[in-house]
């Protein structure tokens, strides 16, 4: 997912890592911590997209002092209802990824974008039981009220037709973050930058060397 960024990050030390299937973004955040504190590192800069964005939102709260810069892409605070993500995750543990699989593409990307099927491949090999907790972690996440205790100099990424979590989801989060600087890149949805990676970039090393 995040190959695209590794050659332009090449002056940063990167870590990239899989969410784990956890029952909340709380502990999706905990075992952030667990993996950083395992590599010895005290402070760090989060890039999170759509759920991860949340894990990165859930960090700026909870652990202040160790967030140096963030970077939310194509996520909310608050992103639809808890029964319309219980009713996905039923689906994925009865019949698996594939009834899932390809619907996401067509949020994940314009019709212009052609080069789906490592995307499709990735999803296919996900464990269906961790994504079925994904799910329900983002139906249960919401934090909205609680932006305000964001400190972190803040970037907020949206694709200006990502109709997962809209341009407008995007203004929210950086209209209700303190000094939060919106993004919106044109000719990509949910998966910004994969879609769009060169201005994605630009803006992703303007943030964390400014």
């Amino acid at each position: 997912m995040w190959d695209a960024q590794l050659s332009a990050l090449s002056s940063f030390d990167v870590v990239r890592y899989e969410h784990r299937g956890r029952p909340d973004v709380g502990a999706l955040a905990g075992d952030v911590l667990t993996l950083v504190d395992g590599l010895g590192v005290d402070r760090f800069s989060f890039c999170g997209l759509s759920l991860g964005g949340m894990v990165g939102m859930q960090l700026a709260v909870e652990a202040p002092g160790r967030i140096d810069r963030l970077v939310l892409a194509c996520t909310s605070a608050r992103f639809g209802e808890p029964d319309e993500w219980a009713r996905r995750a039923v689906a994925v543990r009865v019949e698996g990824m594939k009834s899932v699989a390809h619907e996401a593409l067509d949020k994940w990307f314009t019709p212009a974008f052609r080069n789906r099927r490592p995307f499709l491949e990735m999803q296919l090999r996900t464990p269906p039981e961790d994504y079925a907790l994904g799910l329900e972690a983002i139906g249960g996440f919401d934090l909205r009220s609680r932006l305000g205790e964001i400190g972190a100099p803040t970037l907020v990424v949206a694709g200006a037709e990502d109709t997962a979590t809209s341009p407008a989801d995007a203004a929210f989060l950086a209209e209700r973050i303190p000094g939060a600087r919106l993004v919106v890149l044109p000719a990509a949805a949910h998966l910004a930058n994969v879609e769009q990676a060169a201005a994605f970039n630009a803006a992703l090393l303007e943030h964390l060397g400014s």
